[in-house]
């Protein structure tokens, strides 16, 4: 298996969505990454060379922040939000949706699966 970036990436999926395996590449950086590399988007990573292999950790390295240094990056961003008091920084404090959705409803995913029912959380009594 090939590594790149840090992450080992599938041999038996084609290069174009084996990149996405990288944190920061997505369909169209690894588009990109395999255009200026000059690799057939559709070999599958097994079937690369070595200096194939080698001109895209180049590119990677040379062009786009991936993995730690992103993860860095968006980690210092929202803490930078949270320091100067920003009402963005505040609704990631408070584990609430950042970007203005309604929290009436939905919004399971930030606020965790609470149901405030009076029947929510029983758990069903079997009968004999």
């Amino acid at each position: 298996m090939a590594r790149i970036a840090g992450v080992t990436i599938p041999d038996n999926k084609k290069i174009s969505i084996a990149l996405t395996y990288v944190f920061g590449v997505g369909r169209t950086h690894a588009g990109d990454i395999i255009a200026s590399a000059k690799v057939n988007g559709d070999n599958r990573t097994s079937q690369l060379s070595n200096e194939e292999l080698g001109r895209i950790r180049e590119i990677l390295d040379r062009d786009y922040k991936v993995e730690g240094d992103l993860r860095r990056d968006i980690a210092a961003n929202i803490k930078r939000l949270k320091d100067v008091g920003a009402y963005r920084g505040l609704r990631h404090v408070k584990g609430l949706p950042v970007r203005g959705q309604r929290t009436k409803t939905n919004s399971r995913t930030r606020r965790g699966n609470v149901r405030r029912t009076a029947t929510s959380g029983k758990r069903t009594v079997d009968k004999k």
